[in-house]
């Protein structure tokens, strides 16, 4: 990618070209126009249903900043949804008598909500550690989606407190009749163990929360006071930030869905967990995008150079989940050794169909369908593969967790719906709970100015 100047693209609409800015910029009409009623300049720190403290200058273009009453709707709608759709999912588990598909359904519910929430995260601080310059306009909604760590780490209780009551219908090395017969989970106990899973996951969280915290807060205390040494401290903590990022990440998918099956081991395994973060997360952001604008917010700020961008990156990321998939199963099937080979037993047996299907939809089908720029620039070609990206994105997590509860057959029911859609509920309604207080994007920035006048070439 790359930016310029001088020259507007032909594909961009009048009211989608950059926004240049300049010191005695004046107020126009249009904005106005396009929210329906008066543009919000706002500082970044709280206020009632949405509303700004102090107003203040923003060095931005001229438009609405914040979700207002609309952050309300959405709130309720999606939070009631999430209670529903959570509730039913529970119901049908104590009706049924399966709390183990209920175990599992509800962790591949789980790991769909919190790989977009660790996406946004490894999004800003990708942002910060290489000073990013076409970001800061978007910058905002990955930093209120990684707010929601707190969230996340409740929804992860489901999974850890029973573990530690005893119930072992999800991890099997928690039954110690189950380690007694098993050498090698005997071997692995000093790691597979209740207590120091316990630990691990509070770590794992208390990373996160801290970086996500620190991120929004500084971008935030940007917003009002307009101190560029913010944007340095960010970019210094952004460093060893991504390091812990990645050490979380791959025992938090280890721990979490891996030891599943405990006596399997991949060492590519993190890395494919992480490719489905960036996807799920720039498929949410896109998604993100397009609504706010179809709603009169950042109707000017966001351009088709910045949406060009999100879409190549959903390409570029569905190419790497790719060739990451296929280099996991072409070692181990090259390797063919049995205690990795056992693995793949139940997905090339009665699961072959679904394993089928992630090659095509995962892979070929969106890599066809977003490698034009005329699609990725395009609102209903970008928000279509968005759509698409996030279903398979949970076709992917259902393949990767269910086989370990039912390898003879898919168990795909109403549980496995009621759950998804209860979680993302709950994790929409938390987003705009965030974002309700919030400008939409940051309006101090000191890379913002460039941000504005991006184009792609």
């Amino acid at each position: 990618m790359a930016t310029k100047k001088s020259k507007k693209s032909d594909d961009a609409p009048d009211s989608e070209r950059p926004v240049k800015k300049s010191s005695d910029k004046k107020k126009t009409s249009d904005s106005k126009k396009s929210t329906g009623d008066k543009p919000t300049k706002a500082a970044g720190g709280g206020g009632k249903s949405g509303q700004p403290k102090t107003p203040i200058v923003d060095d931005g273009p001229e438009e609405e900043l914040r979700l207002g009453p609309l952050g309300n709707k959405v709130m309720t709608i999606a939070g009631g949804i999430g209670v529903v759709g959570t509730g039913a999912a529970v119901g049908l588990g104590a009706m049924e008598g399966q709390w183990a598909h209920f175990f599992h359904s509800y962790l591949v519910a789980f790991f769909w909500v919190l790989t977009i929430g660790l996406g946004a995260l490894w999004f800003v601080t990708l942002q910060h550690l290489t000073r990013s310059e076409w970001s800061p306009v978007v910058r905002r909604i990955a930093e209120v989606l990684g707010a929601n760590i707190p969230l996340l780490a409740v929804m992860a209780l489901v999974v850890v407190g029973p573990l530690l009551m005893g119930n072992h219908d999800l991890y099997k090395w928690a039954d110690p009749a189950e380690v007694k017969h098993s050498l090698l989970l005997q071997k692995k106990s000093p790691y597979l163990n209740t207590t120091f899973f316990a630990a691990r996951f509070v770590f794992y969280f208390g990373v996160w929360f801290i970086f996500s915290r620190l991120f929004l807060k500084r971008s935030v205390e940007q917003d009002s006071t307009g101190k560029p040494e913010l944007t340095n401290n960010l970019w210094a903590v952004s460093a060893p930030g991504m390091i812990l990022f990645a050490l979380t990440v791959t025992f938090c998918s280890i721990d979490f869905v891996m030891s599943l099956a405990p006596e399997w081991f991949s060492t590519m395994f993190g890395v494919y967990v992480f490719a489905g973060c960036v996807v799920s997360f720039y498929s949410t952001m896109g998604l993100i995008v397009l609504w706010l604008q179809k709603n009169g917010r950042l109707s000017k700020s966001i351009t088709v150079h910045h949406r060009h961008d999100i879409g190549k990156m959903m390409f570029a990321f569905v190419v790497f989940w790719a060739y990451i998939a296929f280099s996991q199963f072409m070692l181990i099937w090259y390797a063919d050794i049995p205690e990795e080979t056992v693995w793949f037993k139940p997905r090339l047996g009665e699961w072959l169909p679904v394993s089928a299907a992630l090659l095509f939809l995962h892979f070929v089908v969106p890599f066809l369908g977003l490698l034009s720029k005329h699609v990725k620039r395009h609102r209903f070609g970008l928000g279509f593969w968005a759509v698409w990206l996030l279903v398979i994105h949970y076709v992917d997590l259902y393949w990767l967790i269910m086989p370990n509860f039912s390898p003879g057959k898919v168990p795909f029911s109403l549980m496995d719906i009621c759950a998804w859609v209860g979680l993302a509920g709950l994790f929409l309604a938390s987003s705009a709970r965030t974002a309700m207080n919030l400008n939409l994007r940051p309006t101090r920035d000191p890379r913002l100015d460039k941000s504005l006048a991006f184009e792609n070439i």
